[in-house]
């Protein structure tokens, strides 16, 4: 053989030693990328698999940083779960990107996108302090049935310059595994929300085929709501078709100062949802601290919004409100299955009405009785011993007729006295606002240890109007929560009055007592309600130690 001959064998051979090089290399990266497709779909938790694809597409193309943002309604980045960066890196770095500048580019055009210097590119904004340098760059898009879930971004090739055109064929077919992976483990996550939507409803019907009292009802409906849907807030606001307003009725969460809501009352125009609830139909915002006038500041984030309807009444709204730093909107499945929750609390709702009306139609019918007794009878009897008594008085002695006659007095009083428990009894309502008052005052009792002494003077069941009545029990839970907060106590006098037109809530205890120019939180609270109503709410010093709050509004119809 000749040495030309020789030399060209020589070359067949190295360029054939190449190409088996290749197929291997091509076959171990194409065994890589089945394990990696193995890999990213063993886990149904949505997180847990964006993690592994960020981490298996940085290991299939060796580069050092990777991340995948996942793109929201508004085409911005909601999330951003990165690889190769350190929590501590993380944290100084700062605020996640938004998508703007050279990551916006496969959101604007979802095409697979390969730079050699991502720092030199037009649209480049550059990177925040304490960020690691990057320089060559592949980015693929993700999509799920066509729709672009999110982008995988890969920084930093080792052992090369630049990504070649391999490294984007191998993690483009990645991308597409990913998107079935995503929509598995989305299609879980939604399988798991909807089991535990429906074990809250049935709780619900299980509420339903007993006893039903609406506060505790609509206090449950608040707990699983917020329990279910992971979220920081949820509120019970009952709707008033007469005054268009909405009452605040149940609150559930960890914020004491959401708390101070109960029984704030919020005109429907003034919300951005009250059009969307009356008209029936779910509504969701960006932030529910500006959603309404809330009269306390709440610091939350996205909230959904839910009518309580049964077939054309609107009973009220539930509000489930997240964290501020959860960033996006509700999905329409999201909408649905809390929508289906609240029509069980909306029958809810409607049973405990229901029962609410036989009791109280019982109850009427009980006072009717009594009153008719005290009338007929009771009265009579007074009246006739007291005519027994003044013909009788003539007859006696000075001092016995003296006597006689203050008798006479007392009958009077007393008759009097009767006649007007008559009027209160005859007189229609709503609800027993006294059962009301003694039931917080109850409350009050357990955290301090000892019942406090309630004096309930005045037609308080028929002269307060129900507008007020709200206003009127959440002030007393208020006054009280401060006595067993504050006072270190060991006396405190409950005061309910309706005298000349006028309500007046007096709360005195013997405690250590408090600057009254140092009020704040819940006491701010208790001003602002008096003066919405046109009335006033001072903080003494009760006569021997001890602080008195007194809350008076004028009584209107």
């Amino acid at each position: 053989m000749s040495p030309l001959s020789r030399v060209r064998l020589d070359e067949l051979l190295q360029e054939m030693l190449v190409r088996v090089g290749e197929v291997m290399t091509s076959r171990e990266r194409l065994r890589a990328l089945l394990d990696a497709v193995v890999g990213i779909g063993t886990n149904l938790d949505l997180r847990t698999t964006l993690q592994r694809i960020v981490q298996a597409a940085c290991e299939l193309v060796g580069a050092r940083y990777g991340a995948l943002g996942v793109v929201g309604p508004d085409r911005l980045l909601h999330d951003f779960i990165v690889h190769g960066i350190t929590p501590e890196q993380h944290e100084r770095i700062g605020d996640l990107p938004h998508g703007r500048g050279v990551l916006g580019l496969l959101i604007d055009d979802p095409r697979p996108l390969r730079m050699p210097d991502i720092t030199q590119h037009p649209r480049s904004y550059g990177f925040p302090a304490n960020h690691p340098p990057m320089h060559s760059f592949l980015g693929v898009p993700v999509l799920i049935r066509d729709q672009i879930f999110g982008n995988l971004y890969l920084a930093e090739k080792q052992g090369g310059a630049e990504f070649t055109e391999d490294d984007e064929e191998i993690v483009v077919a990645l991308a597409a595994a990913a998107g079935v992976a995503i929509e598995n483990a989305r299609l879980y996550a939604l399988a798991h929300r909807r089991e535990r939507w429906l074990a809250a409803t049935a709780e619900i019907t299980t509420v339903l085929l007993g006893e039903v009292r609406r506060t505790d009802a609509l206090a449950l409906v608040a707990r699983r709501a917020r329990e279910v849907a992971e979220a920081e807030l949820a509120l019970v606001l009952l709707y008033d078709t007469d005054t268009e307003q909405f009452s605040v009725d149940v609150v559930d969460g960890p914020d004491e100062q959401a708390h101070a809501l109960v029984g704030a009352v919020l005109p429907a125009a003034d919300t951005s949802f009250g059009a969307a609830v009356a008209e029936g139909r779910h509504d969701q915002v960006d932030d529910l601290a500006h959603a309404a006038p809330w009269p306390a500041l709440l610091h939350t984030g996205p909230a959904m919004i839910s009518p309580l309807t049964t077939a054309e009444t609107l009973h009220g709204v539930l509000i489930v409100a997240h964290r501020p730093e959860r960033g996006g909107g509700a999905s329409e499945e999201d909408l649905t299955l809390l929508g289906s929750f609240a029509g069980q609390a909306a029958l809810a709702m409607e049973r405990a009405r229901g029962q609410e009306e036989r009791e109280l139609l019982v109850v009427l019918e009980d006072r009717e009785r009594i009153a008719r007794d005290l009338h007929d009878v009771v009265i009579q009897r007074l009246f006739a011993t007291g005519l027994q008594l003044q013909s009788a008085a003539p007859m006696a002695r000075p001092e016995l007729a003296k006597r006689i006659n203050a008798a006479v007095d007392d009958l009077d009083a007393t008759i009097r006295d009767i006649r007007r428990t008559i009027f209160e009894l005859r007189t229609p309502m709503t609800s027993e606002l006294r059962t009301e008052i003694r039931a917080a005052v109850e409350a009050a009792a357990e955290a301090l240890g000892f019942k406090p002494h309630l004096e309930l003077s005045g037609p308080v069941d028929s002269a307060v109007p129900d507008a007020i009545r709200p206003d009127l029990t959440a002030v007393l839970r208020e006054a009280l929560s401060n006595v067993v907060r504050h006072a270190q106590c060991t006396r405190v006098d409950v005061a309910v009055r309706v005298d000349s037109g006028q309500l007046t809530v007096t709360v005195t205890d013997n405690g250590v007592g408090c600057d009254p120019a140092a009020a704040r939180g819940g006491l701010v609270n208790l001003r602002e309600r008096a003066s919405r109503l046109d009335g006033t709410f001072t903080v003494t010093a009760a006569e021997s130690h001890g602080t008195e709050v007194c809350w008076a509004v004028p009584l209107r119809d």
